[in-house]
């Protein structure tokens, strides 16, 4: 191994590999950190939990709505179009607007979003895969589509107890990936202090 680089005042020069190898797990340690507090967080008060969810979606929906609402009045667009982006743009704001109502209806509206994305999702992988026999992994996608539609049924009639669960599911994920981010973070910064200065 080459000996270290010295600067005039004694330390040794880290170069770019070390650099970013320091800033890595740096970056991955409080990535960690914020994910395991984050789930933390989701167990210890569910109910705030998901009322900033409902917050948060509807801010989402009134930030659609006014972009597509000026996209309705865009001159690159078929006037069909424009008709189709107004409707839509209005409805998203009128949606995110309920959802500052109540937090019990920015959840339900939350819950059947989510349901109407993965069964159209869900049907679209199956249709895929029941037609296409030459799909790699046809079986998989397949069974990936039948999931998803249930799991688009369940959430659309049963939302409420859906999103409640979809919550803890949430919180237990936040919670592995955390652990996983530190851990992952510990063992690059075990490595990094093995790269020689200057490199």
């Amino acid at each position: 191994m080459a000996p270290p680089i010295i600067t005039p005042d004694g330390s040794p020069v880290q170069g770019p590999l070390g650099m970013l190898a320091r800033a890595a797990w740096q970056v991955l340690l409080a990535a960690g950190a914020a994910s395991l507090a984050l789930g933390i967080a989701v167990f210890a008060w569910p109910r705030e939990t998901l009322l900033v969810v409902g917050v948060l979606f509807g801010l989402y929906l009134l930030l659609i709505g006014i972009v597509q609402l000026v996209a309705a009045f865009g001159t690159h667009a078929t006037t069909a179009m424009r008709v189709l982006a107004f409707i839509s743009g209005a409805i998203c704001v009128l949606l995110g607007l309920l959802c500052f109502r109540s937090a019990a209806q920015s959840l339900l509206l939350l819950a059947l979003w989510i349901g109407i994305g993965w069964l159209f999702r869900g049907i679209t992988q199956l249709a895929a895969a029941i037609s296409d026999p030459l799909m790699p992994a046809r079986g998989w996608q397949a069974f990936a589509g039948a999931a998803n539609t249930l799991a688009g049924v369940l959430l659309m009639v049963w939302p409420v107890g859906s999103i409640t669960a979809l919550t803890v599911l949430a919180g237990c994920w936040l919670l592995i990936l955390g652990v996983v981010e530190i851990a992952t973070a510990l063992r690059i910064r075990g490595q990094a202090k093995q790269i020689p200065s200057g490199v």
